[in-house]
Parts: structure tokens; C-alpha cells; sequence
């Protein structure tokens, strides 16, 4: 079995990834392993003459199995620096459609350092949304229009005023929101964005609006420029549904542009969810390979959205962590909560989240001011040591949210 060397010890230039594989029918599963590293590396399905000298110095080698789990090794010759596409072409491409597999999961991937520092990375990461946000000492707070979709951009406008002067700090766009028959994207940018300033000069605090570029690439191009002249400073894309090469594009493209860079990250669990695919903590290290600045990770199942509490922990430990240089990332939770949420979320997660709350924050008795009101509440009551049900007393309208949602 030339591409199993269980003595190999990984070099530093070495690309590492660790899958979870169930082999089809009875198919011995040291046989599996070997196909996987060689059809993801220089090898076929037969025996090729040109390949027999090459096995030794570009094959993939399989250097531990472990029940289910297997880590490969892959030469770094392998790979083109700075090319998503190409990288992820080679070790997570044709082997996730070989008959001999039943369910395979890339679960990790360790690169080196050569490979990331050929990419650009986060232009601003967690200190600069903090220093841009002059905020510092806890999670900011943001929030999604909702509905989702329907509201045109006088409507839209006016929803997120309203969340800004009761206390959210970032208003953001859902993810299927771009430029619509009833809600045209530079219309809705431009009352938005008259709507922040507004608000920015009631409160005196800094607010950020985080608007849906996604689209063709060129045409999410023009969006960003656009963006840019009107002086927001923030925009989101879907980064799953864009595509890596479309989302370096924009990030080469923000060396001028200067945006802060949202990832969404709908239909991530066409990927991530069940034993076959790719795993969010992989999404989450391609994304700050290539320069997001913040990213969907997931609420440790406290919200709608499946996200386990280790595997939560996990990604955002990577995000704000050393990676060869590149600035950090800024985990954001979001889907189902509501100020009930916020004391576990803040005891699980910490406060170098950002916490985006939709239903939760428009759906509270009162309507969207009091909802944002009742969500900055809740922050500041953990932030401060003081329990919610003491904090609450003397604050309607988080007396009134947890009143309908409860304590998580």
C-alpha cells in the first residue's frame, strides 16, 4: 500500500487533513484510506507507469488511522499558493464520489504556514470592528430585519432606525435579501443608510449596517463600490451559495475598498450536517484563509440552528486564535435567540461575540425599539455580574421579553 506510511511523521510544510470515513459494503478499510489519499494526490484507480517514481515524493501518505477517523499528509508541492479553488479541488473533490465510500467528512484541514501566508486574511478582524464600533469591554449586539422579505426600503429603513436608537449596534440584511422587484439594493442602501446616521447622531454611538452584496461577481463588485462612495463601512455576502474564488475576488478587491467583510453562511449544512461532507471548522478556516471578518459559527444549540456546544467552542477558539499572522475573525451567533439567551450564550461563548437576534428583537411585545432596548438590557446585566431576574425589575421592556421567551 504505497500512500499508508503509518511511521511518517508530518513535515511543517505538510498539508494535514483529517477525515471520518465508513467504507461501502464490506470494503477493507485500509483499502479505502489508501484510495482516498491517492485519488486527492497524484494517484488513480490502476496502475499507471509514470506514476511509480513520483509515489514516494508527491503521493499523499496516510499516516494514522484511528477506528473511523484517518489524517493524511500531503506534500506542499501539491498545491498552488493562493488558490482556494485549486486546494480544495485536490483534497476534498473526486474522493467524496468514489463507490467504495459510504460517508466521508473532511473534519479538518492543518496548513502550513507557506500556504497561509499566500492569502491576504481578514483586513480588519476583531480589534479593528472594536476600535471601528468603539466598543470593547462587551458582545455587540446586532439584529436582522424581519420579515426576511416583503418590507420595501421605506419600510426597511424605518425597522432598523428603530433597533438602532433603542441599542443595536449592527443592522443587518437576511441573507436572501438583495435587490428585489419591491426592495431595490441602492434605494434601500441609501434610506438605510440616511436612517444610521440619524441614529448615530440621536445615540452618539457608532452604527453599522451590513448589506447584501451577494451576486454575480461582477455586478457584487459594483455593489461594494457603491457601497463604498455612499461611506458605509460594512458589507455581507452568503459566502457558500458566492463561491471561494467569487469571495477572493472581493477580498483582493478590498485592499481598495476598505469594507468590513460579513460572511453569512446559509447552506452551510448541505456540507455540514450528517457524516458525509465538510465540516464547519474547515468553512471557517477556509473563510479566514481567503479575509472575512466576521462569520456565522453557530449559538452551541442555544438558538434554532443546530451547532453543538464543543464544536461551537471550537471554531471560535480558531478564529481568535494565532494562524501564522492573519488577524483574527468575529464569531457571530445568530438564529433564534432573544434576550432570555443572553446569559448562557455569553457564559458559553464569551464576549468576543457578536450576537444577532431577528424574531428576537422584533418580535417583542412592544415592537422593534423595545425588543433592541430589552436585548442591550440583557447584555449589560451579564456584562455587569447582575442577574437577569434582579436586572429586570426595573426594566420593562426586558421584563416583558422574558416574560414571553423565558430563560434559557
Amino acid at each position: 500500500m504505497s500512500y499508508i506510511n503509518l511511521k511518517y511523521e508530518p513535515s511543517k510544510n505538510d498539508l494535514i487533513t483529517e477525515f471520518y470515513v465508513e467504507p461501502s459494503r464490506d470494503i477493507p478499510f485500509k483499502k479505502v484510506a489508501e484510495q482516498i489519499a491517492a485519488e486527492s494526490s497524484i494517484g488513480t484507480w490502476t496502475d499507471v507507469a509514470t506514476m511509480k517514481y513520483r509515489i514516494k515524493r508527491l503521493g499523499a501518505k496516510v499516516f494514522e488511522i484511528d477506528k473511523n477517523k484517518v489524517k493524511i499528509a500531503y506534500p506542499i508541492e501539491l498545491f498552488e499558493e493562493g488558490n482556494i479553488s485549486q486546494i480544495l479541488s485536490s483534497i476534498a473533490g473526486n474522493i467524496f464520489g468514489m463507490n467504495i465510500i459510504k460517508n466521508l467528512k473532511l473534519q479538518n484541514i492543518i496548513f502550513p504556514e507557506k500556504i497561509v501566508k499566500s492569502f491576504k486574511g481578514p483586513l480588519f478582524g476583531i480589534h479593528g470592528i472594536r476600535k471601528l464600533l468603539k466598543v470593547y469591554d462587551r458582545p455587540l449586539c446586532g439584529t436582522i430585519i424581519k420579515p426576511k422579505l416583503g418590507l420595501n426600503e421605506n419600510e426597511h429603513a424605518r425597522v432598523a432606525y428603530e433597533a438602532w436608537t433603542g441599542g443595536i449596534d449592527i443592522v443587518k440584511d437576511d441573507e436572501n435579501l438583495s435587490s428585489l422587484s419591491f426592495n431595490r439594493f441602492e434605494k434601500r442602501l441609501r434610506k438605510t443608510f440616511n436612517a444610521k446616521e440619524k441614529a448615530e447622531k440621536e445615540t452618539g454611538e457608532k452604527k453599522i449596517y451590513m448589506i447584501n452584496i451577494t451576486a454575480e461577481v461582477k455586478e457584487m463588485l459594483r455593489r461594494a463600490r457603491i457601497v463604498r462612495e455612499v461611506g458605509n463601512e460594512y458589507v455581507m455576502v452568503d459566502i457558500i451559495t458566492l463561491g471561494w474564488s467569487a469571495l477572493q475576488t472581493l477580498r483582493n478587491e478590498n485592499d481598495e475598498l476598505k469594507l468590513v467583510l460579513h460572511a453569512h453562511r446559509a447552506g452551510h449544512a448541505i456540507f455540514t450536517k450528517g457524516k458525509h461532507g465538510i465540516s464547519m471548522l474547515v468553512i471557517a478556516k477556509i473563510s479566514r484563509l481567503i479575509g472575512v471578518d466576521q462569520i456565522h459559527t453557530g449559538t452551541a444549540n442555544i438558538g434554532k440552528m443546530e451547532s453543538g456546544e464543543e464544536e461551537t467552542k471550537e471554531i471560535n477558539s480558531f478564529l481568535k486564535s494565532e494562524f501564522f499572522g492573519l488577524k483574527s475573525v468575529f464569531p457571530v451567533a445568530s438564529g433564534g435567540l432573544h434576550p432570555g439567551s443572553i446569559p448562557k450564550l455569553i457564559e458559553l461563548l464569551g464576549k468576543d461575540i457578536i450576537i444577532q437576534a431577528g424574531g428576537g428583537v422584533h418580535g417583542h411585545p412592544n415592537g422593534t425599539f423595545s425588543g433592541a432596548k430589552a436585548m442591550r438590557q440583557a447584555i449589560d446585566a451579564v456584562v455587569n455580574g447582575i442577574p437577569i431576574e434582579d436586572y429586570m425589575k426595573n426594566k420593562k421592556e426586558l421584563k416583558l421579553a422574558i416574560k414571553k421567551w423565558g430563560l434559557k
